[in-house]
């Protein structure tokens, strides 16, 4: 290249920079700060007035009252402090939308961020919920013009004051500005003061605890115990999240066939959350081919390989913010391979065993016992494991985990991995409990003990399972999963989308 054009391209590419007005020229004038008076007067003026409703409790304010009341039972005379978060920067000015704290919100239901539940024990036992929430901050106030945080002009509108106690059913709701002070009076005071910590920087530097506490960590565990145990509201919010995980699956699938990226199934799934519900509860992974033996690929952007398999881990999160958790692991062709087949099969199996396991009373390891003893035979029996089901089993060895990975369950809720202060994973099944079972297989491309057609496959299979009184409720069982159940499962939806 010869240096004439060289130095002609590098200044086309140069960058204009903005010319700063000389000295003695006046730039060109923005709006003043604050605002102008004859401004302010005109927002203020000229609105059409708005008839103004009387809020009404939300549906199932009665049991949210229920939980407040079965805390309020695990820690009479305490002093219990509950804050939702904040909202988050995403890049600059810009923040994610909100999603409120889970504990927040199974004792209160308000999704609004900024807001802290104080329950006070009454003398007489019990105590008194008292809620934090921000003013309205409308018409009446130059604020919803002028305050662009708050100011209902810029975010919308807000329960306010006596809305939210209207709302939410709590004895008093009071505005953010008197929180400091009450936080402040609690520190002076000699009430044992339990805090969900992690959450709201004013209310952990108000109210620090000691290093050798273990209150906040006893509040935590409390409120795990009590959301391990869903009611039948929450079991219908869950298959609420499932029938939208598996209509936004169906939109996968008609994709499929002419997607040409993983961040293409990503989009088309994430959408179909949002509009069923409040979106997805947790990043969606769309692993094909060898990216689903990553285990938690999330990137979703690399090509769609032909004849390969896509491993499609997701779930929906309803408007109630209760989460589905699926895996379903699909041949993009529409059919399996010899090999495929093979391998998906032995999972299911592996599935099938894990589910009958589930049932009250049983550790909650018990499915994962059972889903791993047919991987590693079916591992025996492929010649993947040159060693007995037996040896690789023992505890001094554990040689399957190389294609197996991770256990098989967690449990599911408000949270995709629900009350995970509770020491479950050593605990026994009881009913209204709601677990995942999910077994994989996961074949790195170049893992040299796995026979070279089995190389580069990663298969997950997961259910939403309920511990029922008599045994359990596969609550995901209308998503099909056997091998043959997905290839029709796909052929139909191909079909009724060409129609």
């Amino acid at each position: 290249m010869s240096t004439s054009k060289s130095s002609s391209a590098s200044k086309k590419r140069e960058v204009k920079v903005a010319r700063r007005a000389p000295a003695g020229e006046a730039p060109p004038p923005m709006s003043p700060v604050p605002p102008p008076r004859a401004l302010l007067d005109f927002m203020m003026t000229g609105w059409q007035e708005r008839a103004r409703r009387r809020e009404q409790p939300m549906k199932g304010v009665e049991e949210f009252r229920a939980r407040r009341k079965a805390l309020s039972a695990r820690f009479p005379g305490d002093v219990i402090v509950v804050p939702t978060g904040h909202e988050k920067v995403r890049a600059n000015d810009t923040n994610y939308r909100f999603r409120p704290g889970s504990n927040f919100f199974y004792l209160v239901g308000n999704p609004e961020p900024d807001c802290v539940l104080l329950m006070l024990p009454r003398p007489k036992g019990g105590h008194r919920s008292l809620l934090f929430v921000e003013p309205e901050v409308d018409r009446s106030t130059p604020a919803f013009y002028t305050d662009r945080a708050r100011g209902a002009l810029w975010v919308g509108a807000r329960l306010g004051i006596e809305g939210s106690k209207l709302r939410y059913g709590v004895d008093e709701a009071t505005p953010l500005d008197a929180l400091q002070d009450a936080l402040l009076h609690l520190r002076a005071g000699n009430a044992k003061v339990r805090v969900v910590r992690g959450l709201s920087e004013l209310v952990d530097n108000s109210l620090r605890a000691s290093s050798e506490s273990t209150q906040d960590a006893e509040l935590a565990l409390a409120l795990a115990e009590l959301r391990a145990v869903k009611s039948p509201a929450e079991v219908t919010s869950l298959v609420r999240a499932i029938a939208a995980t598996k209509t936004a699956l169906e939109e996968v699938i008609a994709t499929m066939r002419h997607a040409k990226s993983e961040r293409e199934l990503e989009a088309v799934f994430d959408a179909r959350c949002r509009i069923e519900g409040a979106g997805v509860g947790f990043a969606t992974i769309a692993a094909a081919g060898a990216d689903a033996t990553v285990l938690h690929w999330t990137r979703n952007d690399q090509r769609l390989p032909k004849g390969k398999l896509v491993l499609m881990d997701c779930g929906a999160e309803a408007d109630d913010l209760y989460s589905a958790d699926i895996s379903r692991t699909l041949p993009l062709s529409g059919k399996f391979s010899p090999e495929q087949r093979e391998l998906y099969d032995l999972v299911i199996a592996a599935q099938d065993a894990a589910i009958a396991a589930v049932k009250p009373g049983a550790y909650f390891a018990e499915p994962h016992h059972a889903a791993t003893r047919v991987l590693v035979e079916g591992l025996v029996r492929l010649g993947i494991l040159r060693e007995t089901a037996e040896e690789a089993l023992r505890l001094d060895r554990l040689t399957y985990k190389r294609y197996t990975l991770h256990t098989v369950s967690h449990m599911l809720g408000l949270d995709v991995h629900d009350c995970e202060p509770l020491p479950y994973r050593a605990a026994r099944l009881a009913p209204g409990m709601v677990l995942t079972i999910e077994p994989g297989l996961y074949f790195q491309s170049d893992d040299l003990t796995v026979p070279a057609r089995f190389r580069g496959i990663g298969i997950r299979v997961e259910e939403d399972v309920l511990v029922t009184a008599t045994g359990r409720r596969n609550l995901s069982a209308q998503i099909p999963r056997s091998s043959r159940d997905v290839e029709r499962w796909i052929a139909q939806v191909w079909r009724q989308r060409r129609a």
